[in-house]
């Protein structure tokens, strides 16, 4: 049996939709599982267990619905009996149809239920990965069992003393504001004197990060790796940390995906549905007293620069860090 699945387009999401493949692994044992993936977050798909092939989509390449369609034809050859399609959108829906799968499976939204041979109802409330893994139960008819979202890095190494911290996101309502990250920073290097703290941040997000570092108390420190690490390399640094600090984002998925204590600083959304999923070695960090809190905007409508964020106790953040750094 083959079986082709198409990856959400957030990098959060694809940490959670490993889940889902390995639910699939489970249920199809010894089918040939490939996967479609966005080409920027194809360095993620490598580190997924159990994968046979990764098709890289760019939107630059195949644009519009005509390209979405033209892709899709490519994969024919393949002869796919199965097409799980996870995101919820037009252009997946003609990217299944088109891949000629004899089986095509995914949610019922914006029409899809006409290129689907199966078609199902979201469930409401479910946290992201319960809610792909219910598309996978609905279509079986069975219950998925193991449920954590792993990625593999290979052989590890002893943790080195270095924190990873992120304060980016892709919505202003999850970034850390800049005189706030420059002070939870501060602090951070006041109380943890051995430890290295390790910025990141993907290449577009130099320029804040740069900023967020100007005029820090320590900057022997501080190393600044935004926009200089791939994705693979950047998850082998986060599985060799003594912890992550990071905003509610996908490097945060990444980080609980390998086992990394990870500390998450929670803005705008909700963490019932789209926290990192494995408990283990997780603190989820929220002001909560805001009566908007929790808002899924992608920008504060209310305060502008996200107050959320701005209230955030770091008393709370450096208690959460010295589980992991008290012998350091």
């Amino acid at each position: 049996m083959k079986i082709l699945i198409r990856l959400p387009n957030w990098l959060g999401d694809v940490v959670m939709s490993t889940a889902f493949i390995n639910a699939v692994r489970q249920f199809y044992p010894g089918a040939f599982i490939d996967v479609i993936i966005k080409k920027e977050l194809g360095g993620v798909a490598s580190l997924i267990p159990g994968i046979s092939n990764i098709h890289l989509f760019s939107k630059q390449e195949y644009s519009g619905l005509n390209g979405v369609y033209r892709f899709g034809r490519t994969l024919r050859p393949a002869q796919y009996d199965i097409f799980f399609n996870l995101p919820q959108s037009l252009s997946s829906f003609v990217m299944a149809w088109a891949s000629g799968a004899r089986q095509r499976v995914g949610f019922n939204a914006e029409g899809g239920f006409f290129m689907l041979t199966s078609s199902f109802k979201k469930p409401a409330n479910l946290h992201r990965v319960d809610e792909y893994l219910s598309l996978l139960e609905n279509y079986t008819g069975r219950p998925a069992g193991d449920r954590q979202v792993k990625l593999s890095t290979g052989e590890s190494s002893t943790a080195k003393n270095i924190v990873m911290v992120n304060f980016n996101s892709e919505a202003s309502s999850r970034r850390m504001p800049l005189y706030k990250g420059r002070a939870i920073i501060n602090r951070l290097t006041e109380v943890f004197t051995n430890i290295t703290f390790v910025l990141i941040g993907a290449p577009k997000e130099t320029a804040f990060v740069d900023e967020l570092l100007i005029g820090a108390a320590h900057p022997h420190r501080l190393q600044n790796l935004a926009g200089k690490t791939d994705l693979a390399g950047l998850v082998k640094q986060m599985a060799d940390s003594r912890a992550v600090l990071t905003t509610d984002s996908g490097p945060a998925h990444l980080a609980n995906a390998v086992g990394a204590p990870t500390v998450v600083l929670f803005g705008a959304g909700n963490e019932n549905n789209t926290a990192p999923y494995n408990k283990q070695r997780l603190t989820v960090i929220r002001y909560g007293e805001l009566i908007c809190e929790p808002c899924v905007r992608n920008t504060c409508k209310l305060y502008g620069l996200p107050k959320c964020m701005e209230m955030l106790d770091e008393i709370k953040i450096i208690n959460a860090l010295s589980l992991h750094l008290n012998d350091a």
